[in-house]
Formats: C-alpha cells, structure tokens, sequence
C-alpha cells in the first residue's frame, strides 16, 4: 500500500520555519526520523520511505501554497495513490498553538492551500492534519502572523509536537484514519 503525505508551506528561504510551512516542518521532522530524505521532482520535493510495509511518499509541493492543489494530483496519479491513502498536514489559526486535529474531511476554513486541493481534486473528503498556530494578532494582522516565525515560548516544545504528528501520521498509514482520530483527537 502507498500513502501520500503532503506537508503544505512555501519554498524559499523567506519563508523557511515560518507558520505558514508547518506542514514542511512536520515532514522533514519525519523524514529525519525515517532517515530519508528529498529530492527536487516535478510539483515539489519528494521523499520515500516505509513502515510496516507500508510505502510512504512525502510531499513538500514546490507550487506555493495557493497551487498546492496541482502537486497533490500529480503525484497522487503518479504513483497511483487513492484518495483514502492521502494526508495534508497545514497550519490552522483556529486552534491554539500546538493542538493537532486529525480529520477525515471538511471546508479549508479560508486555507488557500487546502481551497485549491479540494478544487483540483473536486471533493472535500480527503484527511487533512491540522497543526494550531495560534491567533494571537491584531485585526488586520492575519497575513503578517501567518508568514510571521515563532515564538520562542512555541519553539521550546516544537520537536515534541512535531514528534506527535509523526507518530499521527504513522498510525494513519498503519491504522487508518478512524482509530488514529480516536488516539489523537483529545483536549
């Protein structure tokens, strides 16, 4: 079986560990867990690795965010992925810095990069892993936050967060999403 794990952010160094590219923080702290690592490819940089027999393909799409849409189609029908064995790791204001939410579908919540895969792929119904940034910042100050880095009070436990996405992400691709949101999916 082949999964697909898409980590959303933007390339560049301008954007390098910024809030925004959470989802590239994610797959590189599990990439150097499973000691691969990526390679530049068509629509992004990809890494292989497996788990249990399980294969495993890790996206980081080189389209920026609001594209992310093409590099998930491509590499899904590349490699002949279905959707079920799809995840997206973004960035979610709406939950406070730290929290993860694993879900099985549902709206982009104003997320261009999630907005753009649901309309590329014509469906809602695909598992994304939500990492709260937080939203601490001033009416007007959204776009700012969002490509903003960290705070020194949230860098001291980004590894253990980052730790437990993977561990997500493992047990997605090993016990599928349903028994992974009931693990994770706890205040």
């Amino acid at each position: 079986m082949k999964y697909l794990i898409v980590g959303l952010g933007n390339i560049g160094p301008e954007y390098h560990e910024t809030r925004h590219n959470i989802g590239f923080m994610v797959v590189d702290a599990l990439a150097k867990k499973l000691n691969c690592s990526f390679s530049d490819g068509r629509y992004g940089f990809t890494a292989t690795s497996s788990i249990k027999g399980r294969q495993l393909l890790l996206l980081k799409p080189s389209t920026f965010m609001n594209l992310s849409g093409s590099a998930v189609r491509y590499w899904m029908q590349k490699e002949n992925i279905p959707l079920e064995n799809v995840l997206i790791i973004a960035d979610d204001l709406a939950l406070p810095f730290g929290t993860l939410r694993l879900k099985s579908k549902g709206s982009d919540a104003g997320h261009n990069g999630l907005k753009h895969i649901a309309a590329t792929l014509g469906t809602i119904s695909y598992a994304r892993l939500r990492f709260g940034i937080g939203n601490d910042f001033p009416r007007g100050g959204q776009i700012d936050f969002v490509l903003g880095r960290f705070e020194e009070q949230d860098l001291k436990i980004m590894d253990e967060r980052l730790q437990t996405a993977g561990e997500i992400i493992k047990s997605f691709c090993l016990a599928g999403i349903d028994i992974t949101m009931n693990l994770f999916n706890k205040k």
